[in-house]
């Protein structure tokens, strides 16, 4: 019986679930390291491609890592042994490990990242909240996920069972909203989110859940959802609801909500090559926390 598989055959599975083809105009997942000609007997994944997930996969004997996050996410000139960038590159090279890159392409993807946090939160109804049009897929896909929570709760309690849902990080998750509001309708985005609050206040979302909100652009979100909460108030039509302030925002950190890819990315990979090639795959997942924070002080 075959116990392995070449990288190109491996790429080919994962490139049909996350298609490239999603991936954002500065984006450039796929295939980062490797000949696709060699061997994979087992694989190992990580949220991010650091020195230390890399050495996890080399003890493991991984022939492919796959992680979320690139390793470059701009042009390089060299990948010596003089940056840590470079030296990865070496090190994967050396012990024939390949790596592949699932980033934007995997976010918008159908049970990809976005749709595996909503998911977890049991959101129904959900959609794009940045709808793709493919043809070729027969699920709705794009950026962010919208979905109604199963009952009603308070931003409170919804804030807890994110944090529940997370890995622990020294950051932790930063809320601003009135706490006690009852919030159903939730926008969400794992990863960099503060870009699209245009297209979260257009679904009426109770509350966005997203990542690396900075000051400036987060204050100005819930600045304005109360002053429209104040002239709905006063009796003009703006806005969708009472006179609650929406949305309210649940800050995550980034690595920990991103990690919610592989929710879904194990078994499906796993799956689909099974059934491609006849091959039952070891796959694993990293239990290192690549967030880079080691200390909150308040």
């Amino acid at each position: 019986m075959v116990d392995s598989i070449d990288v190109k055959q491996v790429v080919d599975v994962l490139e049909t679930l996350y298609p490239l083809r999603y991936a954002e105009d500065w984006d450039a997942p796929g295939l980062i390291v490797g000949d696709p000609s060699w061997p994979v007997r087992r694989i190992h994944c990580a949220v991010d491609p650091t020195p230390e997930t890399v050495d996890e996969a080399i003890a493991s004997g991984a022939g492919m890592l796959i992680t979320h996050h690139p390793l470059f996410f701009r042009s390089v000139h060299e990948v010596s042994g003089l940056g840590f960038r470079g030296d990865i590159v070496n090190r994967l090279i050396e012990n024939h490990c390949a790596l592949w890159v699932g980033h934007t392409n995997a976010d918008s993807a159908h049970r990809g990242t976005a749709h595996a946090f909503a998911d977890r939160l049991g959101l129904v109804d959900q959609r794009p909240l940045v709808p793709v049009h493919d043809e070729r897929s027969e699920f709705p896909v794009g950026l962010g996920r919208v979905g109604t929570l199963p009952e009603t709760m308070t931003l409170r309690d919804l804030a807890r069972c994110v944090v529940e849902l997370l890995p622990k990080t020294n950051m932790g998750v930063q809320v601003a909203g009135e706490l006690d509001a009852p919030v159903r309708l939730v926008a969400t985005l794992p990863g960099s989110g503060d870009s699209l609050f245009d297209e979260v206040r257009a679904s009426g979302a109770d509350v966005y859940i997203t990542s690396d909100l900075r000051h400036h652009p987060a204050t100005d979100a819930w600045q304005q959802a109360r002053y429209e909460a104040r002239l709905r108030e006063r009796g003009y039509r703006i806005g969708s609801g009472d006179e609650t302030p929406r949305p309210a925002l649940i800050n995550t950190p980034h690595s920990a909500i991103e990690r919610s890819l592989f929710h879904y990315l194990v078994g499906d990979v796993r799956d689909a090559i099974e059934q491609a090639y006849g091959v039952v795959m070891p796959i694993t997942l990293s239990q290192i926390n690549t967030d880079p924070w080691s200390l909150h002080l308040a």
